[in-house]
């Protein structure tokens, strides 16, 4: 069975994309910890991160990269956290979080509640922030 960002990655399931290539996604998240909080996913479905092949686990670092300075743009913070946690979803995944404390990164904080509207503008601009 598909992982629900492979249904991401197939357009059965609707996201607020950031940013994509032929290889990588990275959409906002529906939990998020802050405003901007992203998750960078490749498109093959592999569910641990460390069982990437390497040249794929670098562009993905890569691609994260782009998208953490695109969302640095958008989003008044002192950096942007990275954590990869890989339980949640059988796919791997990197969360690009904005943050002005270490605690910002605690995933046990309540999680914001956006709009669909409030998401819609906030991919849009991040989107716009990253290079093409």
């Amino acid at each position: 069975m598909a992982s629900i960002f492979t249904r991401i990655v197939q357009g059965e399931i609707p996201c607020h994309k950031v940013a994509e290539t032929e290889k990588f996604l990275a959409f906002l998240d529906i939990n998020p910890l802050s405003k901007g909080h992203t998750l960078v996913i490749p498109k093959e479905e592999v569910d641990y991160i460390f069982d990437l092949k390497d040249d794929l686990l670098a562009e993905l670092i890569v691609f994260s990269k782009l998208v953490a300075h695109a969302i640095e743009k958008t989003i008044p913070c002192a950096r942007i956290g990275v954590t990869v946690i890989g339980l949640e979803v059988p796919h791997a995944h990197v969360h690009l979080i904005p943050i002005n404390n270490i605690s910002d990164m605690n995933f046990a904080r309540p999680k914001l509640q956006l709009t669909q509207e409030e998401y819609a503008v906030l991919a849009q601009s991040i989107s716009q922030n990253f290079p093409n």
